[in-house]
């Protein structure tokens, strides 16, 4: 066992209270407030651990979370950078810990947000205080904490696109992926298709309406029909709404529509195809709006090298670490789409993201502090 794992070993009582404690600090996405707070403690967090950093900035994020950029210079002679991107917002909405607290059953944690993506801040922060320990050379470090990435990064996807510019890798404390790494994930797209017809009474006049439902349908059938799942596209119409009365022709009608790809190029066919939707009767009209909300983080040569990094890391340590091509999309995203290595999956061992069942393996958070402490390390040169 390596000094390092072995601190890390040290450290499992201080994990389980560090994450204990950080989600015990309610950050549901759409509340101002609670987010502030949960940043509040979230920079104190950091500063008791790590001290207070060289420079700092906090960037206000309108209606949603604020995105604080933290940096602490290299060491040793190191001309490297290395960013660090964690989220401290959750999908829970204030009060879920009235009925859904903190709770440790042998080496699973479980409470909301501690998989997605408490646990792996936590994990991050000791990890490089343990690097730190080992007295060798680090890289300048820059600790990007945004609170909106539940729901999309509106706010903070330029920040982060500033803060990565010339970083030597990207670092995402995000959950893993059934443990493994994650060096690919789709892009996405958020959509909103609307039709507008003829109201009319549907008894009476049904020669004279044009419905809205009707042109709806037909539109759902071709955006379907652009999914291509053996490249990697899905296309998910996931909610409709429209019409007034069953006796009413249907004068508008609206669909949420998720689209996901693996491909750059599918990009640009998706949008061919939404582009291309028309009406089927005259008098009806077809909009789209919505955009592509995260670009594609492909598997490049960089963020091979820098898995195999990690990877022979893991070995070192006794265990063998895996990567894998995942669906959902993380602020990784932004830095692999501007040619950057970037690897993600550094976060919690468990499951459950989103789900009443999220939890973590507390074996997991000493292995990955560890692994973050030495990746963080090698990484210096």
């Amino acid at each position: 066992m390596s000094a390092v794992v072995r601190a890390a070993a040290a450290l499992r009582d201080t994990l389980v209270a560090d994450v204990t404690e950080y989600i015990e600090q309610e950050t549901p996405s759409d509340d101002r407030g609670a987010l502030a707070a949960g940043l509040g403690w979230v920079r104190t967090f950091v500063e008791r651990h790590l001290g207070t950093p060289a420079t700092e900035r906090t960037v206000a994020g309108g209606v949603h979370g604020d995105t604080a950029v933290l940096d602490w210079p290299a060491t040793g002679g190191s001309t490297r950078t290395v960013v660090l991107l964690c989220h401290y917002d959750t999908v829970w909405p204030l009060g879920t810990l009235a009925d859904w607290p903190v709770s440790v059953d042998g080496d699973r944690l479980t409470g909301p947000g501690a998989f997605d993506m408490k646990a792996g801040l936590v994990q991050a922060v000791h990890g490089l205080v343990l690097a730190r320990d080992t007295g060798l050379p680090l890289p300048a470090i820059r600790l990007v904490l945004n609170g909106d990435e539940e729901i999309g990064s509106p706010a903070s996807r330029p920040v982060i696109e500033d803060a990565v510019v010339g970083a030597d890798a990207v670092l995402v404390f995000e959950a893993s992926a059934r443990g493994a790494l994650k060096t690919a994930r789709k892009g996405v797209g958020i959509f909103e298709v609307t039709t507008h017809g003829i109201e009319g009474h549907a008894g009476l006049d049904p020669e004279n309406g044009v419905s809205a439902i009707d042109e709806m349908a037909r539109a759902v059938l071709s955006l379907h029909a652009t999914a291509d799942l053996a490249a990697g596209t899905s296309v998910n119409v996931g909610t409709i709404v429209g019409g007034s009365r069953s006796n009413v022709t249907a004068g508008r009608a609206s669909a949420k529509v998720d689209v996901r790809v693996a491909e750059r190029s599918e990009m640009d066919r998706v949008d061919a195809a939404l582009d291309a939707l028309r009406p089927h009767r005259d008098r009806a009209r077809l909009e789209v709006t919505g955009g592509w909300n995260r670009p594609v983080m492909q598997r490049s040569a960089a963020i091979a090298s820098l898995f195999e990094t990690a990877r022979a890391v893991a070995s070192d340590h006794g265990w063998e670490a895996e990567e894998i091509a995942v669906g959902g999309a993380s602020d990784g995203n932004f830095a692999a789409a501007l040619g950057l290595p970037v690897l993600d999956g550094l976060g919690a061992v468990g499951d459950g993201a989103h789900a009443r069942h999220e939890w973590v393996s507390i074996d997991g958070m000493v292995q990955r502090t560890a692994l973050a402490a030495d990746l963080i390390t090698r990484l210096a040169s």
